[in-house]
């Protein structure tokens, strides 16, 4: 059980959970959809997972993960399971996605339909498939993308069965704080990655073209926040500011050199300034 716990990576859920508190907050009002919203949260946690487990198995059978692996420890390269039972519980994990998805189309109507279907290819095709989208410096993009405006205009879009200029605005900062923890995350590995021929965004730019990418990603989102003034958002908001001291220092460590191993503590507060940030911002939009 313990292998599973750590092939599910919980300390990544939260890349999952706060675009939709964003989302959800974004379009709250008397008739907030309660049921629709926990299926919408339980729908994003699930591909999150079914990403993590075919990324354990597509990486290690890529060759990018091995014995000289810096970052935390993957279950398939590890020999803790065998690469057949990540390979099924990736599938049988984004199946449930889909089946709780058939409640969000009868919800949502063919948007929905055409937002899940990507997202699930979007799972399997960021270190899977015959051109995986993660090896030729797409990722981030991807990211940006799907956990970013994707998943805050779905799930606002669920709420409110249209998209707002609140939505759009707020998703922007959402989708760098996230896509900032996959880039401490390629920063770390730019080296082995190369070897093994994942030619990941930092690869191709170098480390310190990808530093600054970072402090892009983690400082730009509070310069967004005046924006969502000019929506219907008010100016509490920006709560979300009492983040930024952790950005503040996360860029210190970043910025300073931080590399190998000692990037994976700031990977895994990367995650926790991401959550934090969206839990202020939503708990903003709500005020």
């Amino acid at each position: 059980m313990n292998h599973w716990i750590a092939a599910v990576r919980p300390a990544t859920l939260p890349a999952a959970v706060a675009p939709v508190l964003v989302g959800g907050a974004a379009a709250a009002d008397d008739n907030f959809r309660g049921g629709v919203f926990i299926a919408t949260m339980a729908a994003a946690l699930l591909l999150q997972i079914g990403a993590n487990f075919a990324n354990d198995v597509f990486d290690f059978e890529r060759g990018a993960d091995t014995a000289e692996r810096l970052g935390p420890t993957r279950v398939t390269q590890a020999g803790l399971i065998a690469p057949e039972h990540v390979r099924l519980a990736a599938l049988l994990v984004f199946v449930s996605a889909a089946a709780i998805g058939v409640y969000l189309l009868f919800v949502g109507g063919w948007p929905i339909l055409a937002v899940g279907v990507a997202a699930i290819v979007a799972g399997i095709a960021y270190t899977g498939g015959p051109w995986p989208f993660g090896y030729h410096g797409l990722g981030d993009a991807m990211v940006f993308i799907f956990f970013g405006l994707v998943a805050v205009t779905g799930t606002y879009y669920l709420q409110t069965d249209s998209i707002d200029a609140v939505a759009i605005v707020a998703a922007v900062p959402v989708g760098m704080t996230v896509t900032a923890i996959l880039v401490v995350n390629n920063l770390r590995d730019i080296e082995t990655d190369r070897a093994a021929g994942k030619r990941t965004l930092a690869v191709l730019i170098g480390a310190p073209a990808t530093r600054a990418q970072y402090a892009l990603l983690t400082l730009g989102p509070y310069a967004c926040l005046p924006a969502l003034l000019r929506t219907a958002a008010g100016a509490w908001v920006f709560l979300a500011l009492l983040s930024l001291p952790l950005a503040l220092l996360l860029n210190r460590s970043v910025l300073g050199g931080a590399a190998g191993r000692a990037l994976n503590p700031i990977l895994q507060r990367t995650g926790q300034l991401h959550f934090l940030f969206g839990a202020l911002l939503a708990a903003g939009l709500l005020l």
